[in-house]
C-alpha cells in the first residue's frame, strides 16, 4: 500500500506516543515496586499484622497515597522523568521534521538551480507519496522545458536560414547590377519580385503559426461541404499531379459531407497535404482521397478526409517529429526539394484549431496516409443520433 504524506506524520506520531507510553509504564512499574518495598519495610510490623484485612487495606492505601502526593510536589525522580519525557518528544519531533522536509530541501535545491538557468538538474524519485509525484511532475517539467529550448534554438536557426537565402540571392543580383552600372532587366526585377514574395510568405506563415499555436487564431466557422470543397483543391492541383506523371483521384461514400469548418483555413491544410504528396510520389505512382462521414473516435463524431500516396515514405523514428517547425525527413525531404518546412505544422495547428487532429501512418517505399478528423456541427450530430434511434 502507498503510504501518503499524512500517513506517514500519523505513522511517525503513533510511534512518538508509543514510545512515550512504554517508557512511562516502565518508569511508574519501577516507582510503584520501589513504593512497595518501602511500605514493606516501614509499616509491615506487628500492629499491622494484628489488624483486620480491611485495616490494612485503609493503612497501605493512606500511605500510597500521602507518598504519591510527597513525590509530585517533593520527588526530584518526577522532575527527571518530566524532563526525560519532553527532551525525547523534542527530540524524536525534531528527527522527524528533518524526514519530512528532506524531500523539500533536495526539490528547493534544484529548483534554485533551474532558476539560475541549469535545465539539466533530475531530482531522485525515491517514494511513490505525494512528495515523489512532486519530483517526477518536476522532472517531467525540466525535461519539457529542455525540449522547448531545445526547439527555440532550432526555430531561430531555421529562421535565420530561410531569411538567409532569398536575402542572399536580391543582395548578389542587386550588387552585381551596380558593379555593370547598367540598367536591371525585367527578368532580375522579376526575380527579385519572386525572391520577396517567397519572404512574404514565409514571414506570413510564421505569424499565422504563431497565432496557431497561442490559440488566437480566427476561425470563421460555418457549415462546409467537404466533398465540394475538396472536388475544387483537386481540380487546381490535378494539373501539377499530371505534370509529375501521377494519377488522382477523390472518393466519398457519402455526399455532401459538411463539417463546422473555416473554409479558408481548411483549404490551405487540404493544400498542404496533397502537394506534399505530389512532391515526394515518384512518377508513376498514385495519390487518393477520400471522404468518410460519421466516424466514431473515442465518443465523438468526426468527418474524415484521408490522403494516401504511394510516395517514398516517412521513417517510423521520424514520424513523431513530422509536425514540428521547419522539419524535414533527412535526405528524401531536404530544402532543394521541399519548402520552408512549416506546410505540415500549419496543417497540424490549424485542424487542432478546429478541435480537430491529424494522424499519419506510413511506410518507406510504399506510402503515407494522412488521415484529418473534422468534428460534425450540432445538427449533423443531432440528425446522426436520430437516424441510429430509429434504425434501433
Amino acid at each position: 500500500m502507498k503510504m501518503t504524506v499524512r500517513m506517514k506524520i500519523f505513522a511517525h506520531m503513533g510511534l512518538l506516543v508509543l514510545i512515550v507510553s512504554i517508557i512511562f509504564s516502565l518508569t511508574t512499574k519501577v516507582y510503584t515496586g520501589g513504593l512497595i518495598d518501602q511500605f514493606q519495610r516501614e509499616q509491615i510490623d506487628a500492629n499491622y499484622l494484628s489488624a483486620t484485612p480491611e485495616e490494612q487495606i485503609e493503612i497501605f492505601k493512606s500511605y500510597f497515597l500521602d507518598n504519591m502526593r510527597l513525590s509530585a510536589l517533593l520527588n526530584v525522580t518526577h522532575g527527571v522523568r518530566l524532563f526525560f519525557f519532553v527532551a525525547i518528544g523534542l527530540l524524536f519531533s525534531f528527527w522527524i521534521s528533518g524526514v519530512l522536509t528532506l524531500p523539500l530541501k533536495k526539490l528547493i535545491a534544484a529548483i534554485e538551480r533551474v532558476a539560475q538557468g541549469d535545465l539539466n538538474v533530475k531530482v531522485a524519485v525515491d517514494t511513490k507519496d505525494e512528495y515523489g509525484k512532486v519530483a517526477q511532475t518536476f522532472n517531467d517539467m525540466t525535461f519539457r522545458l529542455r525540449e522547448a529550448e531545445e526547439a527555440r534554438r532550432r526555430l531561430v536557426a531555421d529562421v535565420a536560414h530561410e531569411l538567409r537565402t532569398p536575402l542572399s540571392v536580391m543582395q548578389l543580383k542587386l550588387e552585381n547590377a551596380q558593379q555593370a552600372g547598367q540598367d536591371i532587366p525585367p527578368e532580375m526585377l522579376l526575380r527579385l519580385h519572386d525572391e520577396v514574395i517567397r519572404l512574404s510568405l514565409l514571414v506570413e506563415d510564421l505569424h499565422v503559426l504563431s497565432l496557431a499555436e497561442a490559440g488566437r487564431l480566427t476561425l470563421d466557422r460555418k457549415p462546409l461541404d467537404l466533398t465540394a470543397r475538396l472536388e475544387q483543391i483537386v481540380d487546381d492541383v490535378k494539373m501539377e499531379a499530371e505534370e509529375n506523371g501521377l494519377a488522382i483521384c477523390l472518393s466519398s461514400n457519402t455526399k455532401p459531407v459538411i463539417a463546422m469548418a473555416d473554409a479558408r483555413r481548411i483549404t490551405q491544410v487540404f493544400i498542404n497535404l496533397l502537394t506534399n504528396a505530389i512532391r515526394y510520389t515518384p512518377e508513376g505512382g498514385k495519390i487518393s482521397i477520400i471522404i468518410e462521414d460519421n466516424v466514431m473516435d473515442q465518443n465523438a463524431v468526426y468527418a474524415c478526409v484521408s490522403i494516401i500516396d504511394t510516395g517514398i515514405g516517412i521513417p517510423a523514428e521520424e514520424l513523431p517529429h513530422l509536425f514540428d517547425r521547419f522539419y524535414r525527413v533527412e535526405k528524401a525531404r531536404s530544402r532543394h526539394t521541399g519548402g520552408t518546412g512549416l506546410g505540415l505544422s500549419i496543417a497540424h495547428h490549424f485542424v487542432k484549431a478546429h478541435s480537430g487532429f491529424i494522424r499519419v501512418t506510413s511506410q518507406p517505399d510504399e506510402g503515407t496516409t494522412f488521415t484529418v478528423y473534422l468534428p460534425l456541427g450540432n445538427d449533423i450530430l443531432t440528425r446522426t443520433v436520430a437516424h441510429v434511434g430509429q434504425l434501433c
